[in-house]
This record gives C-alpha cells, structure tokens and sequence, in this order.
C-alpha cells in the first residue's frame, strides 16, 4: 500500500484492497474516502466490498466518486465534509491517487495558499501546479 500525506489530517493512496483495512486501521485513520467509481474496478474491490470491511474494523467510510470529466462543487464539498467531520485522519483512494489529491486541492482553495497547497501535492508525487489558477480563482484571488 503506498499512502502519502498531503496534511496532517489526509492522505492519499492508490486502490486498496480489503487486504489493506488492518495496515489502515493500525497507521491511526479513522476514516476512509473512496474516489473511484465501481465502473472503472472489478467487483472485488467495489466500494460496498471495501466499505463492509472498514466498518467491520470500525471506520468510517465516504463514497464519493469522481472522474476527472465530472468532477463538480458537490463531490468538492462532500470531500471536505468528510475531512471535517472526521473524529480522526482520512485516507482517501482511487486509481493513483490524483483525483483524490485534486479534489483535496480544490477543497482547501479558501484555507491554504495555491502554493501551499501545490508544494503539499508536489512534495507526495502528485504534480497539480497545473491547478494553480482555478485554485487562485476559488481563493477569489
């Protein structure tokens, strides 16, 4: 499982597995973000097999997909929302990781800086530096 921090409170990973639950569990997440759509994934790692799983363990799971032609402001605040209303860390997944970390980026545009929020991708592999003006223009900068 390759998990990478973008704050302190959310990170982000590739597809988990049911597999991965425990490893979750142990690292201190108290809730988990799918991203992917069940469309794009075989039925053994569809969201209701992973939710099961989680809540099994006893975390909290958030179903909220998104493509990268559909990403809209509900699932952006559904996303914060769920981080938010998080007891504890959130862990967020999809095919690589960018969706989650984009959604994340376009969330936090009114809290943190283009820049502090480019660097926070960067610095975990994912490149948005792409982003920086829709996330000046959420900012109203």
């Amino acid at each position: 499982m390759d998990i990478r921090q973008l704050s302190p409170r959310y990170a982000v990973s590739p597809q988990i597995g049911i597999e991965d639950i425990p490893a979750i569990q142990e690292a201190g997440f108290t809730t988990i973000i799918c991203n992917r759509p069940d469309m794009e994934i075989p039925p053994s790692h569809a969201a209701s097999v992973i939710e099961a799983a989680a809540k099994d363990a006893g975390l909290q799971f958030v179903v909220i997909p998104v493509t990268h032609h559909g990403l809209n402001v509900e699932m952006i605040e559904a996303q914060k929302a769920a981080l938010d209303q998080s007891q504890g860390p959130v862990l967020a997944y999809c095919a690589s990781g960018t969706r989650s970390s984009i959604v994340w980026a376009l969330g936090q545009a009114k809290e943190m800086s283009a820049d502090d929020i480019i660097a926070a991708t960067t610095n975990a592999g994912y490149d948005l530096g792409g982003m920086r003006p829709q996330l000046n223009a959420l900012a109203g900068d």
